[in-house]
């Protein structure tokens, strides 16, 4: 069986243990201890093994997206224009989440006493949930983003300082000779393979901590939280296919001026590939060749903008992980303010670009940002269970940002025509 179906095994069976157990035992004694000293361990273990891989996963992905750009003085339109349309299409993606779960508050309405169940059901975990809620815009704010020192910014989990160091050496790095540069750049790539496969061998762990993360909260909570997080993957869907059939789609038309009847009838590969593996990097292959053949975009484009993409272009993560933070800020009771808010969006496009193209990358990273807008990192565990399907998806949409970006690069760089892939599409049609 493969990992993903276990994963929904161990989803599913989580669940209806923990109802039945909700249902016929309530709060027996020995619910309590399965809880306790089976289920929630193997869970906490689980995420744990995530919650390791944090820093050096942000500050090794963040740097090599950087410095794999090449010399950025040299980079040229072309470099710009790509980093440029990632950044909007990623920032619009984000902002559509966070409006949609302001919108339907999918975690809200959860009675006091639920609440304090669940709290209780982190232990000390949420020791710190008011403490480190009190980011505010302002200039203290710009100034605490650079650390004094980056490796007491890692020990302390100071998350904006770890990017923004990152983001630092990543660009230095760009401007060194590459005969110094490269070891470094190598270094780098083998430690963020390293903690890659780390996070591969706790990926085996999954069914098993599902099973427990998912029967401690509704054994606990019942039906409850089961109707929340329904909401809660409805929210994300939703955001997720606004995002795909209107931003992108009015992209396309009016910055790639193609078709996106055509744009979207050209790419089922890719997406088929990218939501069967929930993986961009595994998808990279299959969007190239896509770009090329099915989209007539010139090889040197879509060599170019679409691995750039892969690294630095996910929108559907960034949207996820706006909507996740807010909704268990709501789940838990922390009033996040505008300029929270913000900070998350900034956050989640920042982390998004610092995402492992895998399965599961950008969970550890859904904690960062819950830590910088004080929602306890480790409440993760209330929506990892649904992460697998929500994977498939936002992947999906992170190839189909990746190509929109490689349509606009061909039309605004170079002699591509979208009225010769029309003309095409055409022809196929009336065949």
């Amino acid at each position: 069986m493969k990992l993903h179906n276990k994963i929904f095994v161990g989803l599913g069976a989580g669940a209806l243990a923990g109802l039945a157990a909700n249902f016929w035992a309530g709060s027996s004694a020995w619910v309590h201890w399965v809880a306790t000293n089976v289920a929630g361990p193997v869970g906490q273990i689980f995420l744990r093994l995530l919650l390791m891989t944090v820093v050096p996963l942000v500050f090794t992905s963040i740097a090599l997206g950087v410095a794999q750009i090449g010399d950025i003085r040299k980079l040229g339109r072309v470099g710009g224009r790509s980093l440029g349309y990632f950044l909007v299409s990623t920032i619009i993606s984000a902002v559509i989440g966070i409006a949609l779960v302001n919108l339907v508050k999918p975690g809200a309405g959860v009675p006091v006493a639920v609440r304090q169940q669940l709290i209780d059901a982190y232990h000390g975990q949420v020791a710190g949930l008011q403490a480190g809620g009190t980011a505010k815009f302002g200039a203290d704010f710009f100034v605490n983003i650079v650390p004094r020192n980056p490796f007491q910014a890692a020990a302390s989990l100071d998350m904006l300082g770890l990017l923004f160091f990152a983001l630092i050496f990543g660009a230095a790095l760009t401007l060194l000779p590459e005969d110094k540069s490269r070891p470094v750049v190598r270094l780098l790539d083998a430690v963020c393979e390293a903690i890659i496969r780390i996070i591969d061998m706790a990926m085996h762990l999954a069914p098993y901590g599902v099973f427990g993360l998912i029967f401690v909260v509704t054994s606990l909570l019942g039906w409850d939280i089961l109707r929340k997080l329904l909401i809660y993957v409805l929210v994300v869907l939703a955001g997720l296919t606004i995002h795909g059939t209107v931003s992108l789609s009015l992209l396309v038309r009016f910055f790639g001026g193609l078709n996106p009847v055509t744009f979207w009838r050209k790419i089922p590969a890719s997406i088929v590939t990218a939501f069967s593996t929930s993986s961009s990097n595994a998808t990279l292959p299959t969007n190239i060749q896509v770009a090329e053949r099915e989209l007539k975009i010139p090889p040197r484009i879509a060599g170019f903008v679409l691995p750039l993409g892969s690294t630095m272009c996910h929108n559907g993560t960034a949207l996820y992980e706006g909507v996740t933070v807010l909704f268990l800020a709501q789940l838990f009771g922390v009033n996040l303010t505008l300029s929270q808010q913000i900070i998350a969006v900034v956050l989640s496009v920042l982390t998004a670009v610092g995402t492992a193209g895998v399965p599961g990358g950008s969970l550890p990273l859904v904690m960062v940002v819950c830590q910088a807008v004080g929602v306890p990192p480790e409440a993760v565990g209330v929506v990892y269970g649904l992460d697998r399907v929500l994977d498939m998806t936002r992947t999906t949409l992170n190839v189909c940002g990746d190509l929109t970006a490689a349509v606009y690069v061909a039309r605004t760089e170079s002699d591509w025509d979208p009225k010769s892939v029309e003309d095409e599409g055409r022809m196929a049609a009336a065949a």
